[in-house]
């Protein structure tokens, strides 16, 4: 039964918090669908980390950003402590009617949350741990998909569902300068493969090297090869590319992040570690092969186990916690280049369609 107080006349501001990277915030795009929907009428404000503004412009169910500075504990982001005293005092000024805490299961979020001054809040809540509201808080699942997790929050909340499907909406300016950039690079639709070797730590990455083999075969099947990544990640690009017999086309840090998701979306396939790309081709619909290295497949994984296969080996310290692994990186060096093009190798024979 729906809580009285979570009924769409009772709600006016809501406030979302995931002070998360972009994967994170993809995954989160079915249950903020939702939310919309469930209040049609209401003014929602991500709690984001400032890169966020960027994914607020192109979601039409979120209609403002507040720029979360960070907070000491939370690894997203150095905190900017000398900003938290003003973050709180705008927060508060907002004068949510509720916050929901989708950042993990509140060990520190919770607090945090609580201190935003809101008429009510909700999310998850560690097991043992403190509950701030037993209506409104439920135990943190330590198993299931990413996705699921936020919409069964908020299913606990009354709340339907709208899907499971990821948005990244794309503008026409962005595809526009997107076919400017692959026509120099005599890019067709679905006649190229995106190889994208980084990630935003060194534990969760696939040696460059295989990488290089996977796409010198992609290369031998007639598909152009294409390198992405952002700027930080030139040096493993090139590594890639060093390592290739095939000709590749470097594209690392040279799209946005519109034009970085229209490239995904008219590739054939995307091969990448476990990392935002990922969520993009989930997003697009782009058939993608994802090494998972270092973080948890069952978590992380795309829903659509058809069109994206997960490669990875068991290890007893996954989730990794380090940014370089201790203990030589068997999670990663376990999985071969032929294990990823057997995967490869079924999604090209598969005639999966992709976004429009």
């Amino acid at each position: 039964m729906r809580d009285e107080n979570l009924l769409p006349g009772n709600i006016e501001r809501i406030g979302v918090f995931r002070a998360l990277q972009l994967g994170d915030l993809l995954c989160t795009t079915p249950a903020l669908r939702a939310l919309r929907a469930a209040f049609p009428k209401a003014h929602i404000t991500l709690i984001g980390l400032p890169w966020a503004r960027d994914m607020v412009e192109r979601l039409e169910y979120v209609d403002g950003l507040l720029a979360f500075p960070g907070f000491p504990g939370l690894p997203e982001c150095e905190p900017d402590l000398t900003a938290l005293p003003d973050f709180f005092r705008v927060a508060q000024a907002h004068r949510f009617d509720l916050v929901i805490q989708m950042h993990g299961a509140g060990t520190l979020t919770n607090p945090l949350c609580s201190a935003l001054g809101a008429r009510l809040t909700a999310g998850f809540f560690p097991s043992g741990g403190w509950c701030p509201d037993p209506e409104r808080f439920m135990a943190w699942p330590e198993r299931g998909p990413e996705v699921g997790r936020w919409l069964r929050l908020l299913q606990f909340l009354g709340i339907p569902t709208r899907g499971e499907q990821l948005d990244f909406p794309v503008r026409a300016d962005e595809r526009r300068r997107f076919r400017g950039l692959a026509a120099v690079h005599d890019l067709k639709r679905h006649r190229y493969v995106c190889l994208h070797p980084g990630a935003r730590l060194p534990s969760r990455r696939w040696p460059p090297e295989r990488f290089a083999k996977v796409g010198d075969w992609l290369a031998e099947q007639g598909f152009s090869v294409v390198l992405t990544g952002a700027t930080d990640e030139r040096d493993i690009a090139a590594r890639v590319i060093a390592s290739m017999r095939q000709p590749a086309i470097d594209l690392v840090g040279a799209t946005d992040l519109g034009m970085f998701a229209a490239l995904i979306g008219d590739a054939r396939l995307l091969v990448s570690n476990d990392t935002a790309a990922s969520h993009v081709a989930a997003a697009t619909r782009t058939p993608s092969v994802v090494v998972c290295a270092g973080s948890d497949p069952e978590r992380w994984a795309p829903l659509d186990h058809e069109r994206h296969q997960v490669v990875y080996h068991a290890v007893i310290c996954r989730p990794c916690v380090h940014v370089e692994c201790p203990f030589g990186h068997p999670c990663a060096l376990a999985v071969t280049p032929e294990a990823v093009l057997q995967r490869a190798r079924v999604l090209l024979r598969k005639d999966l369609l992709h976004a429009a």
